[in-house]
């Protein structure tokens, strides 16, 4: 995805919609781009458009709004849904000043655990984990997607995730839906409080694979663990996360190195 382009699509939407947006600066960069368009102030979601996910990232959103939990919501002075532009898909997200006040490891919990309530009574279809998990073995297994991906390494990347999908999806434990990735890049700390954000990665699994993206110490914090579970789903993320960084469209800054380093945690992991 061309930034130059993805950025002009944005701000030619948001203008188009009476959102002057003379300026943008680039908040995330990966298989999005996110944007903050100012002087309108609001926080622009850019994909390529056969990015099919907009839509349902819009609409559980609102839900999970409606519910009182604890997501960002969509900006309230467009119509809240997907808008097309040469080849981008763009969608339109409130701004948040962040507060100066740390999320502590317990926030980061209460938070998790009232979006996790808020998406236990949601009956919204999702792709499991599992299909998350196979979409990292087709790219692992696809050489022209990950042509520098040593041998060795794809063959590491491979047995994981095929071991530890079979062992997390083989567990007896309640399943429901899932942020899919709550990272803390993916937790904002705004004057009202923690907001999760990037609804994309939704899907079904146990609750242990939502806390395996969060930081070690926050399970500290969530009840009702299973932590032998929870090693496992650490490990799982770990592989896919490494899988998406050494995707050659990958656009994450220093995602090579990081996907060098977290071979090397795996590997250590055993």
């Amino acid at each position: 995805m061309a930034t130059t382009h993805a950025v002009a699509a944005a701000r030619s939407i948001a203008s188009s919609l009476g959102l002057p947006s003379q300026d943008a600066i680039i908040l995330q960069e990966s298989n999005r781009i996110t944007l903050r368009l100012l002087p309108c102030d609001v926080v622009a979601r850019v994909s390529p458009a056969e990015d099919l996910v907009a839509q349902f990232e819009i609409e559980l959103a609102q839900r999970l709004t409606a519910a009182g939990s604890p997501v960002a919501v969509l900006d309230p002075r467009v119509q809240p849904r997907p808008y097309e532009q040469d080849g981008y898909t763009v969608t339109l997200w409130s701004h948040y000043e962040p507060s100066t006040r740390t999320i502590t490891p317990g926030d980061y919990a209460a938070t998790l655990l009232r979006l996790h309530a808020g998406m236990r009574d949601l009956r919204t279809p999702t792709p499991h984990f599992t299909d998350r998990v196979e979409q990292a073995q087709r790219l692992v297994a696809d050489r022209d997607r990950t042509p520098d991906l040593v041998d060795a390494d794809r063959e590491l990347l491979d047995s994981t995730l095929r071991r530890l999908r079979h062992a997390v999806a083989g567990r007896d434990r309640a399943e429901q839906i899932l942020h899919g990735e709550p990272h803390p890049g993916n937790l904002l700390p705004t004057r009202t409080g923690p907001l999760f954000i990037d609804l994309e990665t939704c899907c079904r699994g146990p609750v242990e694979f939502d806390l395996a993206h969060a930081p070690e110490e926050v399970a500290g914090h969530y009840p009702g663990l299973d932590h032998d579970l929870l090693r496992d789903c650490r490990t799982l993320t770990l592989a896919m996360a490494t899988t998406w960084r050494w995707d050659r469209d990958d656009r994450l800054p220093e995602g090579r190195r990081l996907g060098a380093e977290w071979l090397s945690q795996i590997r250590t992991r055993g």
